[in-house]
């Protein structure tokens, strides 16, 4: 439409220049055409080829805006399955391969007082339930009482030693702050806390279902097994 507009437009003003040029060539006795009408029909017609340019640039401007917004909205993530992250040991890993797992993703630590009892019950949840469609992803974080200090090495080997976890445990990340990897700023964008997004301590849940969607979101104090009926909901269990 704005380029139909703009042809329009340029051939009114062709049209008018036309019949400026021929009133003004009517009236040679008056004065020189060679001096004034050539100079004023060529002024004319720069200002009409002037306009028209702007007019392209201004079109292809727009279409660039309208490109840029469309390819940030079609680039930005729409679920937990859009990420990929580092396991213990640097490597990456799409959480892509996850598609069709109810996912219960929590920051942990080694050094807390929640860390026997949080650990304790993600082990019996994940025995109960890992061969009907739950996957606990865990994140060691040291951003909360500097309680989770050790190497990914030894993280992993306190919590599969002592707690017997079966369960990936992926590299040390931050989970609040402008460090905070991408997955977790998702995780917090999707469902707010009672106080705001920011995590608030160790073993914070966030209860994810097959799509990759985040459902709820839980307190470092909710016990994992008191969301066992929910998760038994998103794995379609009665």
């Amino acid at each position: 439409m704005l380029a139909s507009r703009s042809r329009i437009l340029s051939q009114k003003y062709l049209n008018f220049a036309s019949l400026s040029a021929s009133v003004l060539l009517s009236k040679q006795s008056s004065f020189n055409s060679k001096q004034t009408l050539l100079p004023s029909l060529h002024n004319s017609l720069v200002s009409l080829h002037s306009q028209s340019i702007k007019a392209g640039v201004s079109r292809r401007l727009l279409g660039s805006v309208r490109f840029n917004h469309s390819m940030a909205s079609q680039s930005s993530p729409q679920s937990a399955h859009d990420f990929t992250v580092k396991d213990a040991k640097g490597n990456d890993v799409d959480l892509s391969i996850y598609k069709g797992k109810v996912l219960l993703i929590v920051n942990v630590a080694s050094q807390c007082g929640l860390t026997d009892s949080n650990y304790t019950e993600l082990t019996q949840l994940y025995a109960k339930y890992k061969d009907q469609g739950l996957e606990i992803l865990a994140f060691p974080c040291n951003q909360f009482g500097s309680q989770e200090p050790g190497s990914s090495e030894e993280i992993v080997e306190f919590a599969c030693t002592r707690f017997k976890a079966e369960y990936p445990i992926f590299d040390k990340v931050e989970v609040n702050g402008n460090n905070a990897a991408p997955i977790y700023k998702y995780l917090k964008s999707s469902k707010g806390g009672l106080f705001g997004d920011n995590i608030k301590w160790n073993f914070s849940k966030f209860l994810v279902d097959k799509e990759g969607k985040v459902v709820d979101r839980y307190a470092p104090t909710t016990s994992p097994l008191s969301i066992e009926k929910e998760v038994k909901k998103l794995l379609g269990i009665a």
